[in-house]
Parts: C-alpha cells; structure tokens; sequence
C-alpha cells in the first residue's frame, strides 16, 4: 500500500475515532433521555458482576424490549468503534489483549467517573459489556485487516 494511503487512512481513523469520542462522552454524561437528568433524588449504583444484566434479562417483558436493549446491547454495540478503530491508527493496540484491556481501563474510568460526578449509575455490568464491546470491535477490525493485507501483518504491527 502507497504511504500516502496509509497516512490518509490513519488521519480518517484519528477523525472517526474522535468524533466517537465526543459522541460517546455526551451519551454517557449529558444526554437527558437515559437517565442523565437532575430529576433522579437517590444515586445508585452495582458492583455485582452480572447483577444488572441478569435482571434485563429476568425481567425483560417487564421493562420492555427497547429499555434491555439499550442497556445490554447498547453497552456492548457503544464500545464496538473503540475496539475498531483504535489499532487503525495505534499500532501498538493491534493485538487482542491490549484492546480488551484498553476498554476495560477506560469503561472503568466512565464508570468511576459517573460515580464520582453522580451522573448515571456506576455498573460493573456496564464494564464487563463494554469490555466485550472492545474485544469485538477489536475482532471486526482483525478480520477486516487480514482480508486486505493478510494474517502475517497482523501478527507482526512492526511490519511495514
């Protein structure tokens, strides 16, 4: 692949991946529609792994379809893109563990931010979702490269 390529495809990775940014920052702390308003008197908070998501699940006919899948499927679909596009331009985060990591350190920092600022609900459901969210972005990111330039450049980010 031309330099002039692959210079232009880690300048749209850096854009896409700070427009993410700033999406995934306003949904998580300002947006009112899920659960962000000032309205809430008592905070709460799950330190329960799996707590929380086995309730969605128990009681998904109660809650309805739209409020489990925006907490359950919305965790994990929310951080897909930062496990996609990360290793686009970080070289270092092409492998697995280091996204799957990545993800957790900065769900965690969400999370403890949310608990610290009392805005949304500290989870340690939503950790283990995003997490999982990483790790498979991080997998459509993975196959998408060993499509295009083969599975010896992805075990090797060195490689030019």
């Amino acid at each position: 692949m031309k330099q002039g390529t692959k210079k232009w495809m880690k300048a749209v990775g850096v854009c896409l991946f700070g427009i993410y940014l700033v999406l995934l920052i306003y949904m998580l702390f300002f947006a009112e529609g899920y659960g962000r308003g000032t309205e809430r008197a008592v905070y709460s908070y799950n330190v329960r792994p799996f707590h929380e998501i086995w309730r969605y699940i128990r009681y998904r006919k109660l809650l309805g379809a739209r409020s489990v899948f925006l907490n359950l499927a919305g965790n994990v679909i929310g951080f897909m893109p930062f496990g996609a596009l990360l290793p686009v331009f970080a070289r270092a985060a092409r492998r697995a563990w280091r996204v799957t990591l990545l993800s957790f350190e900065i769900s965690a920092l969400i999370e403890f931010s949310q608990l610290i600022f009392r805005v949304g609900c500290f989870d340690v459901d939503d950790m283990i979702l995003n997490t999982t969210g990483g790790l498979l972005g991080y997998l459509v990111f993975a196959a998408a490269y060993i499509v295009v330039f083969g599975r010896e450049r992805l075990r090797d980010p060195e490689a030019r």
